[in-house]
This record gives structure tokens, C-alpha cells and sequence, in this order.
């Protein structure tokens, strides 16, 4: 299995240092708001690609008012080996990376371990804009392959330089292609990535009986899937870019779209209760699709996980998490929350004195 035996965390947010030696059971997270809980599993969610369940700035998540930078590092087991991981900001500078003492691209990371997350701000993400759905989508790829990061910055990348030459009105084509072809070779790569784990989610979802419910699952994307097609379709689309000073063609305009499958009605028209129910049966579904290709079940960080779940819910949550067999990292405001998983988890008490966060003896 995937788990975390040791994680250590200095000047980071609420925490000036804590230290925590665990098992690899799930771990209970529990304590008032404010406390400093979730930048507990933020913290752990840097063990992987990208810029954790926050999506915070590296200066963002350093401790006040020192403002010295911070680090964390963590013992981590994964397919049968363990591997000590730091990653730190000072001065300001961005995230750095060391792996069994040598240092290396984030990207390292997922090749390690891979985790996944819920937090309460995804409760939203049926009804709100598309980017939220995008980013869950391209989160869930990323888990699949570690590599689809590296696609989604490089088409990003282009995209922004043609949109600057798009708003400075440059008509002159040769500027435009080299980038569309950046754009193009990327943008199929990120599209059969999203195609491929709609699949995985899917076929995880109808393989196994949960207590939560199915979703439907479709990508909304007009653009080409195919390199040279897509190519075309930047070079065609010019004309209609240049008034809007933007690309208004491509993958990063795609949308997760998801239906509840037992009555048939869109994600976004689903009681809150639902949705979330919704959410979470992709998240484990991911995590069941992962330890299925990859031979060990993920990471899982689920903040506030017991809101808007009935208490039947609640523990068929916990009955699936132990039946996966994985580290999940759960916060909540009381002990009580966590009752049903009786001594199959191991409890952490945060408690906050003068704006630093402690862990209960």
C-alpha cells in the first residue's frame, strides 16, 4: 500500500513545527476551525505534482510573520519501497524537490505516490464555471499519467504567447505557427488524456457495488482531438480571434460533464447531498482505478468529509475506504465524526494556541 510513516512540518502556515510518526492506517484528523487541520493534508498534498489542494503560491503557505520560507518532509512507503521526500520554499523562491537526497522535478513525484483529494470548495463544482471541472478532470488524468502535467503547462504556455500576439493585433501567420503546432501536439496529448481516464472512471465506477452513486461521465470539448486537425483549427479560427484578443479554440475551453445515472438528471440539478455523494463516488473510483494499474491504492486527502453526509453514508465512506486499503486523510470538527471507524483508523487532535498549531498529546 501508499502511506505516509513520518511527516514533518516546519513553518508551514499554522504550523511553526510538527511532527507526526503514524501507521499506515487512515488518519482521523480532528479539532475546532482554524485549528490548522487542513494545512495539515495540504501539506501532504505536496508530495505530489503542482500547487497542492490550495492551488496557493509557494510565499502563500510560509508561516507569519517569520516569513522564512518553510519545508516539509515525509517518509513515504509506496509499491514496496520507502523514500524520504522534502519539499521547500525560502525566500520566496518556488518549490523545490529532493527525493532520497537528490534533488528533481516535481514531476518525480508522480511517479512515486499519487493522491487524490476532495476539499469542501469542489462541493460547488457542478454548478459553477468549467475551469473547476477542467482542473478536476486534468487532476484525475494526472493520477493516471504523471506526465499529462507537463502537457497542460506546455499548451498553457503557447497558448498565452498567441494570445498576446492576438491581443497586439499581429495578422503575420509565420508568428502563429510554430506555437499552433506547440499547441496542437500538447492539446491532443491533454485530449486523449481526459478521454482515457473518463474511461478508467467509468469502467471503475460500473465494476464495483458502492453505497454511492454512479455518475455518467462526458467530455463537452468542439475541438479537434487530432494533432494536425487541431493545428488547422488554430490556423482556421484566426479571423475570429484576433477581435476577441484570445483563443477561442482548443481543449482548454473542454468541460467534465456528469449525470446522476440512477435518475437521469444533470449533476448541476442535484440536491447538495448529491452532489457531493456524486464527488466522492469519482474520487474512489479513482482510487480504485489507480490501485488497479498501478498494484497499491493512492493517497487520499478528504477535508471536511463527513459534511453533508448522513450518518448511513458516513460509514459506508469509511467501510469502502478500509476495503481499499488506503492511507485517507480525513478532517472533521469533532472525534465523534469518525466514531464508526473504531480503532481501524488512528486519531490526530490539532489544537491552536496564539495563532500555532499543536497536536494533542
Amino acid at each position: 500500500m501508499t502511506a505516509l510513516t513520518r511527516l514533518t512540518l516546519s513553518h508551514f502556515r499554522s504550523h511553526h513545527r510538527t511532527v507526526l510518526d503514524l501507521d499506515p492506517r487512515p488518519v482521523a484528523i480532528f479539532g475546532p476551525n482554524g485549528a490548522g487541520k487542513t494545512n495539515l493534508i495540504e501539506a501532504v498534498s505536496l508530495l505530489s505534482p503542482g500547487r497542492g489542494l490550495r492551488r496557493a503560491s509557494a510565499q502563500e503557505m510560509t508561516r507569519r510573520p517569520e516569513a522564512i520560507g518553510w519545508k516539509i518532509t515525509a517518509d513515504l512507503t509506496a509499491q514496496g519501497r520507502t523514500h524520504e521526500i522534502e519539499t521547500w520554499s525560502e525566500d520566496h523562491a518556488a518549490r523545490q524537490t529532493r527525493i532520497d537526497g537528490k534533488t528533481t522535478s516535481q514531476t518525480a513525484l508522480g511517479r512515486i505516490a499519487r493522491v487524490l483529494w476532495l476539499i469542501p470548495a469542489m462541493d460547488r463544482l457542478w454548478i459553477e464555471g468549467a475551469d473547476g471541472r477542467r482542473r478536476f478532470l486534468d487532476r484525475a488524468a494526472l493520477s493516471f499519467e504523471p506526465r499529462h502535467g507537463e502537457a497542460v503547462l506546455t499548451y498553457e504556455k503557447a497558448m498565452r504567447e498567441r494570445n498576446r500576439l492576438l491581443k497586439d493585433q499581429v495578422r503575420d501567420p509565420h508568428w502563429y505557427a510554430a506555437l499552433e503546432a506547440t499547441m496542437a501536439k500538447a492539446g491532443a496529448e491533454i485530449t486523449t488524456n481526459r478521454k482515457d481516464t473518463i474511461a478508467q472512471l467509468t469502467a471503475a465506477q460500473e465494476a464495483t457495488e458502492t453505497a454511492f452513486p454512479t455518475a455518467t461521465l462526458a467530455l463537452d470539448d468542439d475541438a479537434p482531438d487530432a494533432e494536425d486537425a487541431l493545428r488547422a483549427a488554430f490556423a482556421t479560427s484566426r479571423p475570429r480571434d484576433l477581435p476577441a484578443g484570445r483563443t477561442l479554440v482548443g481543449p482548454h475551453r473542454a468541460d467534465l460533464l456528469a449525470t446522476f445515472a440512477a435518475k437521469d438528471i444533470p449533476a448541476r440539478d442535484c440536491s447538495t447531498g448529491e452532489q457531493k455523494a456524486l464527488l466522492i463516488s469519482l474520487i474512489l473510483a479513482n482510487a480504485r482505478a489507480l490501485a488497479a494499474q498501478i498494484g497499491t491504492p493512492p493517497l487520499l486527502l478528504l477535508d471536511e468529509v463527513a459534511a453533508h453526509l448522513d450518518a448511513g453514508r458516513r460509514a459506508a465512506l469509511y467501510d469502502e475506504i478500509i476495503a481499499l486499503n488506503a492511507q485517507a486523510w480525513m478532517t472533521g470538527t469533532g472525534a465523534e465524526l469518525f466514531e464508526d471507524l473504531g480503532d481501524r483508523a488512528q486519531r490526530i487532535e490539532v489544537l491552536e494556541t496564539d495563532g500555532i498549531s499543536r497536536i494533542a498529546p
